[in-house]
């Protein structure tokens, strides 16, 4: 049950973030959730190898809802990192409606990008 809150909350801001500069809400959404299970996939992944390596069969006996709960903070940090990402990358590409009010006009050889 908390895993479905967590997709929810996570889905949200995506969907508000491409809501927000106009872009595919849905697919922003699923990208978010995607990212958050690649995050926790791939951390889980290096911490049972790392595990293994130094201590063989250290594995064997763990829960795995512990290890789910360690790899948690990392699924949150990489959408947490795509999201700063996307609106930082959105926010710098955003049209500036006063310059473009400006142009309104112009000659389409005279309009400075």
């Amino acid at each position: 049950m908390l895993g479905l809150v967590l997709l929810y909350w996570i889905g949200k801001y995506f969907y508000k973030l491409a809501e927000e500069y106009d872009k595919s809400k849905w697919g922003f959404t699923i990208l978010g959730i995607v990212v958050y299970y690649v995050g926790t996939f791939l951390f889980a992944i290096i911490l049972i190898f790392g595990a293994e390596i130094f201590s063989p069969g250290y594995f064997d006996d763990v829960n795995e809802k512990l290890i789910d709960l360690i790899c948690l903070p990392f699924g949150l940090l990489s959408c947490y990192l795509l999201y700063s990402y996307l609106k930082k990358t959105w926010e710098k590409n955003k049209p500036n409606p006063d310059k473009l009010i400006d142009e309104i006009g112009k000659p389409s050889d005279q309009i400075i990008s």
